[in-house]
């Protein structure tokens, strides 16, 4: 009989040999006192290609603790990867996500429980006192709240915190890739998610570095791009290309239809004039982009229809033994 698991702790590893063992024992410590309460409880280390001893290190923790779980890639994949592959192997009720560099605390885990146990379905951190540098990693996070916040409709103040704690039933369900791990809450919208945020601690990174920087500020805004089609379009994507190409279209032909009363009606040249073949690409424009949004219905109910997935979530279902 397989044993059940309340918690699973999934924390992405890259290069965090000094930061591994601090951090086991502060887990150990926060998650005992729940076992002793009544929870069981695992953790799921994912090593990411660290080139360190990082995957040695989870070893030696892994032979000596029945309750660590490691994950090992054969190459650095990324942080969403990482998350992905322990969300998979989790088996837990609930899936707790934090950073292996000691900047979040394990502390802080109870209190994401305690508001899953009041009915969320998603508890995030905000790093409300955040120790990082201001210029370089601060200020481009807020920028980039802000953004998220307003293009998809979930509003947190902090997208960046890896501290988070998800109903085991929304985090399988969710499909990331890419960089996708920040866009998360966002992502679960479509899921009828319940979420909330709640100010955790955070603290200055003493060993190694961070594998974060300013660039990443750009990537942001393309997948940003990337996720508000998927909140709004992924099962209706003709309604963007289409509602674009129908207008695009309607503006060529009627660029056009002026072109054509000047010829027919005043007999003034057109074949040299420049508004001739702006008009022409307009519509030749809107038609290709109808034509994409064809295609994508297409692939869209080819996407659902091959791997029987359904474009929406149960949660429960009333007087089922009679379904």
């Amino acid at each position: 009989m397989v044993e059940k698991i309340d918690i699973s702790v999934v924390i992405p590893i890259y290069n965090e040999e000094e930061n591994l063992p601090i951090l086991y024992k502060k887990l150990k410590s926060v998650l005992e006192r729940l076992y002793n309460s009544g929870k069981r409880y695992e953790i799921i280390f994912v090593n990411d290609g660290s080139r360190d001893r990082s995957w040695e290190i989870i070893s030696e923790i892994g032979w000596k603790d029945k309750d660590i779980v490691g994950v090992n890639f054969r190459r650095n994949f990324g942080q969403t990867a990482a998350m992905s592959a322990g969300f998979e192997v989790a088996r837990g009720d609930v899936i707790i996500t934090m950073d292996g560099d000691l900047q979040n605390d394990p502390e802080d885990i109870p209190r994401l429980l305690e508001k899953i146990e009041e009915g969320y379905d998603i508890v995030s951190g905000w790093r409300k006192d955040r120790k990082d540098a201001f210029i370089s990693r601060t200020l481009p996070s807020r920028i980039a709240n802000w953004l998220i916040s307003k293009v998809t409709g979930v509003y947190l103040h902090d997208y960046g915190c890896s501290l988070k704690a998800y109903k085991s039933d929304i985090a399988k369900n969710l499909d990331f890739y890419g960089e996708m791990h920040r866009f998360l809450p966002a992502l679960s919208k479509p899921l009828g998610a319940k979420i909330i945020e709640i100010p955790v601690k955070h603290h200055p990174r003493i060993y190694g570095k961070s594998k974060y920087g300013i660039s990443r500020t750009f990537k942001v805004i393309l997948d940003l791009i990337l996720v508000k089609f998927l909140l709004d379009y992924r099962t209706k994507p003709l309604r963007v290309f289409g509602g674009a190409g129908f207008l695009l279209s309607l503006l060529g032909f009627f660029v056009m239809l002026y072109l054509s009363c000047q010829k027919i009606c005043f007999n003034k040249p057109i074949g040299d004039r420049p508004l001739l073949t702006f008009g022409m690409l307009l519509f030749i424009t809107g038609i290709q982009l109808i034509s994409t949004g064809i295609i994508a219905e297409l692939i869209t109910r080819t996407y659902y229809e091959s791997q029987g997935k359904r474009p929406y979530i149960i949660k429960e279902i009333l007087n089922a033994k009679d379904r």
